[in-house]
């Protein structure tokens, strides 16, 4: 069984070893171009050369959550597609919405600018069950979101596009439901795939239906955002403010004015990183799966794209 290795931007030695470390009856090794035949194979952002040199691959592994940049490229046609399903981002997702929103709830960054000023303040504190927090997307991260955020007492509502049932959360469904769960939200979380239909779904429309003084925490993909329609609206004062973790070009262009807005903060994809032990016993398991005819979890349909 061979394994080629294909992440841009990754340093592939640590990753080799823990591999090895996983499957040590495997052949695992970096990807150059002109290599042999893979069987499967380990990628982030890999060019579509890769791609046209492995048709035979039986399944790719993605060592990030998200797998929109792959549904660009030609892909092997008898290759699955195996999203990670956690990898140790789910905590750490739950950890950057929950900070995020009570950041937010409690007025810190308030209090933090009146600090620099030398101000001793107060404000009135803030009834949580006003404070409706609808999460979009409710996969692997987005559950564990809502699970976290439930346990801070706020109300939860989820949305995902197939019917859900989840402890403590208010679930919608779909797009005869979409209306109803914006018009009963006021911090809003995005966690979605990237897809054709959830491209710029945080629109002036969409955006404009939540709770007066709403919020927004943007922890999936920039382009679910339209970037002038969010300062407009924090400029009208519908919208409280906004914390976003990814954006459309990143790094952030240095002029774009998320850097300078004074109701939005901004972070540099850090929301969740990819734990490396995490993610290769998760594929490492996954691999030992297939390699056994058993189906696997995490694979993606291509056809919604996630």
């Amino acid at each position: 069984m061979r394994i080629a290795f294909c992440c841009s931007h990754t340093k592939a030695a640590p990753w080799l070893d823990g591999f090895h470390r996983a499957l040590p009856h495997a052949s695992i090794a970096e990807w150059m171009p002109g290599d042999s035949q893979a069987d499967y194979a380990v990628v982030w952002s890999p060019p579509q050369q890769f791609m046209d040199e492995q048709p035979g691959l039986k399944a790719i592994f993605n060592i990030g959550a998200g797998v929109d940049a792959l549904m660009k490229l030609r892909l092997p046609p008898q290759a699955r597609l195996v999203r990670i399903e956690d990898g140790g981002m789910a905590v750490q997702m739950a950890e950057y919405v929950c900070h995020a929103l009570i950041r937010h709830f409690r007025e810190l960054d308030c209090y933090e600018d009146d600090v620099r000023h030398g101000a001793w303040s107060y404000r009135k504190p803030r009834r949580r069950d006003e404070c409706p927090v609808g999460i979009m997307g409710l996969g692997v991260l987005g559950e564990r979101v809502a699970q976290a955020v439930n346990h801070f007492d706020f109300p939860v509502l989820g949305w995902s596009r197939t019917p859900k049932e989840l402890p403590g959360v208010r679930c919608f469904a779909g797009e005869a439901q979409f209306d109803a769960f914006l018009r009963a939200t006021r911090v809003l979380v995005c966690l979605l795939p990237l897809t054709p239909e959830t491209r710029e779904i945080m629109n002036a429309a969409n955006l404009s239906r939540l709770l007066p003084g709403g919020y927004v925490i943007n922890v999936a993909r920039g382009a679910h955002l339209v970037d002038e329609d969010l300062i407009a609206l924090l400029d009208s004062g519908h919208l409280a403010g906004a914390t976003l973790d990814v954006f459309r070009t990143e790094p952030l262009p240095e002029k774009h004015p998320f850097w300078t807005h004074p109701k939005i903060t901004v972070t540099p994809h850090t929301s969740a990183r990819t734990l490396r032990d995490e993610t290769i016993a998760q594929i490492a398991g996954k691999i030992r799966t297939l390699e056994a005819g058993e189906p696997v979890e995490g694979v993606v349909d291509l056809q919604r794209g996630y």
